[in-house]
Order: structure tokens, then sequence, then C-alpha cells
């Protein structure tokens, strides 16, 4: 059988049959004698593609391959053969009483070649194999356009027992039929090998061809099953390899892990298409669907790499062990960590957090990463290694919100951030409560939920249009020092960040603020991987209070991009992916998988000149320095603009505020005056001096106060027309974030 490898040479051009029936040429690659395969190759809608196939469908679509024997070879087998059965050669009457063989030269030369080379082939009287054999290979064999004739022996005549029937053994060799049986050589085997793949080929491809009869009657007005169609066969190059509960957690200072959700019930009923494929534990592929100007559709495969990627299969409890679990033991060692959950609003950032969605609406908080970080704080606090420490567990949780930050377990209370001498950041007046149990941790977290600022964007309903901060503390029992802190942060949905260019005013405001604060925070990650970087934690506030977990070589950070499968979701999964693929850049191999790879710059490590830390403009600075393609001039002068807003808005409420309280004084030297008056002989010039006194303090109160409200009346109206002017100059990516 090896010589028949000699009839296929590398670079050679054969024809194959794909898997949806389509026969076309493809160029040989290699040959692999122990599977008996060959490989090919071939270019396909801009790729090349490749597949093995095994020798003998190469030999029966290409018949061409087979050599020519000499006719007296031809004609001296069938001699030397049992009289083949009716199943492989139809005899017919010639002029001169005999018979002719309607079977081509050409297979029968194929047949022979085959036959002849195998190492133990023995033609001799007891062969019901070889003819087994020979009805097998030319089973395989096309039928030719033009048989030649060939004069075939005459079949022996079979006699049938008395009242039974003529088995396939003792009519074709009687004599010593248990025998042959017994001693099935390595053809029969062979055949048979052949016969099976043949029918499992045949039987896959009948799959494939019910699956798009399918795929085409699934809705005759869905224009999308076409996609899906090229995303299965696509799928059906990889090699999955997914990550299991046996694979090894890796010790990271940075963690960036992608999880996928299944498609939701909305997304079934619309019969949207599953985008996302995980092949391996740390890879994943987004199936852009994009149609030409001539409407030919075709799929933009780009690979995206994480130090893990989590399928639709995964639940919380493997998501958790992998991203935040590593990091409990980081504050008992006194250091601080953070797990920070990004992504579209629905792509299921609650459902990790904060636990499954059981009937409906209804959450089991004991299954999220705030549950099960707090089981795992709890255990280590009463273990042997760390029970010396004597430490207590306290919580707090808040928001921010458009720039200001607000407690959530302290009826939203607006929080001041200061920095004290130390140049620690200090969240004036936040309310953090003593908590002994999980269960005590699953209440506040319930409670914040509650309050916590949500409302409806161009994307979703109800997306949360803040960043929720929920932190584990750990102090020493005896003392106030901070030991150890750990944020879990719920990120407010990244589709809010494109409504910079909003008609709203608040809606702007809110998204500006987010798209600042997630630039800022993926510039403060990756500047904890690099000693000496400047932090810019003054660009936002997110970053400006979580200022401490960016610090130190103890402290770590970990990330879990959420996605949604579905195709309508698509630029929002590829936004997410490409903005995580910043914070860590893992480069993808551009050929893997056959994958386009992310349109990623990779950092060398270095950066712009470290700016000194004079205040937040500064920081805003170097944020659109890093970010030179995702924060253009005009976006960078709007959150310049928004920043300043914020700024006088704080003044004015507390130039407000100052007015306010000084009330009360003036209201009681305006009625004591008055009641001077009651006296008949009252100080006239001392009444009216006092009341002087009392207007003039009170009037430049008022009209320090007119004037800043009038600047930043002034100051309204200026970003009004900034924000006209870049909706107008650029509709579509004004709050793209990458």
């Amino acid at each position: 059988m090896d010589e028949l490898f000699d009839l296929i040479k590398v670079g050679g051009s054969v024809d194959i049959q794909r898997t949806d029936g389509r026969i076309h040429s493809a160029v040989v690659s290699g040959i692999n004698t122990t599977t008996r395969s060959v490989t090919v190759e071939w270019f396909e809608r801009g790729e090349t593609k490749g597949k093995e196939i095994e020798l003998d469908a190469i030999l029966a679509l290409n018949p061409d391959l087979i050599p020519a024997q000499p006719t007296e070879n031809v004609r001296t087998l069938p001699s030397k053969l049992p009289a083949p059965s009716r199943a492989s050669v139809a005899i017919v009457p010639n002029n001169k009483g005999g018979s002719v063989s309607t079977r081509s030269t050409r297979q029968s030369q194929a047949a022979h070649v085959l036959l002849a080379n195998q190492n133990n082939l023995a033609f001799s009287q007891n062969g019901p194999q070889t003819a087994v054999a020979h009805r097998a290979v030319e089973s395989m064999m096309p039928p030719p356009p033009a048989p030649a004739p060939v004069v075939a022996q005459p079949a022996p005549s079979v006699v049938a027992p008395p009242g039974g029937t003529v088995t396939r053994q003792s009519a074709m060799n009687p004599q010593g039929g248990g025998a042959a049986a017994r001693r099935r050589s390595n053809v029969v085997k062979e055949v048979e090998r052949l016969e099976k793949n043949r029918e499992e080929r045949r039987a896959r491809q009948a799959e494939i061809k019910e699956e798009k009869k399918a795929l085409m009657n699934m809705d005759p007005g869905n224009v999308n099953w076409e996609f899906l169609s090229m995303i299965r066969e696509f799928q059906a190059t990889l090699e999955f390899r997914p990550i299991r509960d046996t694979d090894g957690v890796e010790d990271h200072q940075i963690t960036v892990c992608v999880r996928k959700r299944p498609l939701n019930k909305k997304e079934l009923a619309r019969k949207e298409v599953d985008v996302i494929t995980v092949p391996s534990k740390d890879r994943i592929i987004v199936h852009e669907p994009k149609t030409k100007v001539d409407l030919t559709k075709y799929l933009e495969n780009q690979n995206f790499r994480f130090d893990y990627a989590f399928d639709d299969s995964c639940d919380n409890e493997k998501v958790y062990k992998y991203s935040a679990k590593p990091l409990v033991q980081t504050i008992f060692e006194g250091g601080m960590a953070t797990c920070f959950a990004y992504g579209q609003t629905g792509s299921g950032k609650t459902h990790t957090m904060g636990g499954d969605f059981q009937q409906g609406k209804t959450q089991d908080c004991s299954t999220g990463i705030y549950a099960k970080t707090a089981r795992d704080v709890f255990k280590l606090l009463k273990s042997p290694k760390y029970r010396t420490l004597d430490l207590v567990v306290s919580a707090s949780f808040f928001e921010i919100y458009s720039g200001k930050v607000f407690d959530l377990l302290n009826g939203k209370a607006k929080l001041r951030v200061l920095e004290d001498g130390k140049q620690q950041v200090q969240l004036v007046g936040l309310c953090e409560r003593s908590v002994d149990s999980v269960e005590e941790v699953l209440k506040l977290i319930q409670h914040g939920n509650g309050v916590r600022t949500s409302g409806s964007t161009s994307a979703n309903a109800h997306s949360s249009r803040s960043h929720a901060v929920f932190q584990v503390i750990l102090r020493p029992r005896a003392s106030t020092r901070l030991h150890g802190k750990f944020s879990l942060v719920d990120l407010a949905g990244n589709e809010r960040g494109a409504d910079t260019s909003s008609a709203n005013r608040q809606t702007r405001m809110e998204g500006a603020e987010i798209n600042k604060s997630l630039l800022a925070l993926k510039e403060c990650i990756r500047a904890l991987g690099r000693k000496g970087a400047h932090l810019p934690f003054r660009a936002s506030k997110l970053t400006q209070v979580l200022r401490d977990s960016f610090i130190g070589e103890k402290s770590k950070t970990c990330m879990i991009a959420m996605i949604s499968p579905g195709l309508m979701s698509c630029e929002h999964s590829l936004n997410t992916l490409r903005y995580a693929d910043r914070v860590k850049e893992l480069a993808a191999d551009p050929l893997d998988a056959g994958g386009k790879a992310s349109p990623t710059v990779i950092d060398t490590g270095t950066i712009s000149p470290l700016i000194e830390e004079d205040g937040q403009d500064d920081d805003l600075a170097q944020l659109r320095s890093l970010n030179e393609g995702e924060l253009s001039a005009d976006l960078y002068t709007f959150h310049e603009a928004v920043s300043h807003l914020q700024e006088m808005e704080e003044d004015v409420l507390d130039s407000h505020k100052l007015v306010l309280d000084q009330i009360p004084k003036w209201h009681q030297a305006c009625a004591t005056l008055l009641a001077m008056t009651n006296e008949v002989d009252y100080d006239v010039d001392a009444y009216v001096q006092q009341m002087e006194d009392i207007l003039a303090e009170a009037g430049e109160g008022f009209l320090r106060l007119k004037s800043k409200v009038s600047v930043f009346r002034a100051e309204l109206q200026a970003e009004e027309e900034m924000s006209r002017n870049i909706k107008e100059a650029n509709p579509t990516r004004n709050g793209r974030l990458q």
C-alpha cells in the first residue's frame, strides 16, 4: 500500500470534496503514511484553508493519478482471482457466445494496484477475501465515461442446499469457508476500515446538509442564517480546549479575564446569531459580520488573548476561582486588592458580582463574587495562619455618579473627597459598618443596590449610571490603622460613554464622566505594572478614591470583562475586548486559529515624560497623551470643560451653603434690631448703623453667590455649544472606548 503514496506529490494539484458536497482543486501540502492520509490546502474568501483527507478518497476523485498497467497484466488478473459477483461486474452476452465485463480498464488497474501492494496478499483457490477487497475498491471508483470491455471468466455455478439458501461465504468458496473466516487477511480489515470511514463521512455530510436546511428554514425573513453557517464552518476547523477545574491558578499582579454569557431569551426570540467563540482557556474570537458593496456577506474573525477566557458554560464559582479568589490572601498580607466588573449593561456584570438570577428577577446573592469573597475573608480570618493578627472586618458601600460620591449605606449622603497631609485620599463622612458574617455582608449589598442610581440609555432600558464600590476592610482590633482592603467595583455600563453627544445635558455629563473615568482607570492599572510610572489618578473621581489600590508592590488588580454573544451586541463586545486588551496587552498570535489579530499596538514599556502632580488638568493632559487614538482634541476639550463645570458646580454649592448658614445669624440680628425699636427712646442712629452693617454683610454674601452663579451659567451655555459642535463634526465615534 505504501507504493500508492508515490502517486501523490507534495505541491501537486488534486480534486477534493468538501463536507457540503462541493468539489474543487487543492494543493497537496503534506503526506502522512502513518494515518494513510494527505493534507491539502486551498485559498477561499481571502484566507488559506486546509484539511486532512484519506488516501483512498483522493484516488477515488483523481483516477488519472493511477498509472496505466500493461494490457496482459490486466487480462491475467481475473484468471488469478475468483469470479466477481454481480455487485462488482455486470456480464452481458457477446456475439460469440461469450461474456464481456462492463468494468473499465482504469478501475481494474486501480484495483490491481491496491491489491498487489498488500504485504500478505496471496492469490489462491481459497480467496474470498481478495474478491471482497476487489469489490470494495471498485465501489469507491467513479463510473467511467466510456468503459473499455475486458473479457471476464465465467462465474462458477452454485447449488443451494435442499430447503435452504446460498450464503455469501458458501457461494464464493464452498471449500474451507470456515478456515478462511478465521484467518481474515489484512486486506479485508483494511477494506472494512475504508468502508466504515466512508460511511461516517457520508453520515456527517448528511448531517451538515440537514443542518444547513434547518438554518435556511429557521426564518425565511432572517438573513443571519448565512453568517451562522459561516461561523459553524469556521468553528469546525478549530480545536477546542476550554478552561478546566484542574488547570492551575497563575499569580499575576494584574489579571484580565473575559466572560461570555449565553444568549438570553430576547436574543433567542430575535433569532440572533452567536458571534463569540472561546476555543481555549485564554483566547476568544469575535466573528464580526460584514457586507461588501456588492452585498456579499463575509466574516472578519478577530482574535484576542487574555489571562483567562470563560465560555457560556462556566459558572460563577469557576470565574471566581481564577479572578477574585487569588486576591483575598493579598489583603491579609497587608496589601490592597481590587476586582472590576466591566462591560455593556446586560452583559452579566450583576449576575457575576451579585449572584445568579432564579425565576425571573429573584437573585441568589450567595452565588456572586461579593458573597464568595466575604466567605473566604471570614474563612482566612479564622485560619491558624492569620488568627494571631486579631483583625476585625468592616464594610462600606458607595457610588460615584457624575463626578460625585454618595454613601449608599447612609441615605445617599454626599461625600467630600479630600487629601490629608500624608497625601492619602479620604472620603470624609463615609460610613463603615462592622460585619461578623457573610449574611451581614449580603444585607449591606442588597440595601446599597436598592438605592443605587440607574436609568435608561440608547443601548439598555435599565443601565447602571454609576460606579458602585463595595469595600471589605481589615483593621487590627486595638487600632484604627488600615491593614488591608478589598474593593469590588461594579462599573457603569460602558455604552453610556457613547452618550457624550446626547441632547440632554445630564446624560452628556454622565457619559463624559464615565468615559473619562474608564480611560483613567485603564491607565492607572497599566501604571501599576510599571515601576516609576506616573499615576494619573486625579483625572477622575473613580481613580482618585481608589488611589491606594494602584500603589505598592502588594497591590493586585483583576478585571473581568463581560461580553454579550449576540450579533446586535457585536460592536459593544468588540469595544469591551479592545479596552480589556489595552489594560494588559497579551499579544494574540495573528495566525492562531485562522483569526485576525486584535488591532492593538504593543506597548514597549515607555511612556510620555512624567508630569508633575499639580492637579486634575495635568493628569487629564497625560490621559490624552496616552490615548491619542481614542481621545480626540475636541473630546479632550469637552472633558476639560466638563471637569471645570464640575469644579465650578462644587464652588457654587459651597457658596450657597455658606450663605444659607449665615442667614440664621442675619435673621437673629435683624430680629434683635427690630425689637430694639419697641423702646420709646431707642437710639435711631445706632439702629441705622447696625442695619447697614447687616445688609452690607448679607449683600456681600449674596453678591458673591450671584457672581459665581452667573459665571456658572455662562460655562453651561459654552458647554452646550461645544457639545453641539462635537456632535455635528463626528456623530458616530464621540464616546467610543477601546
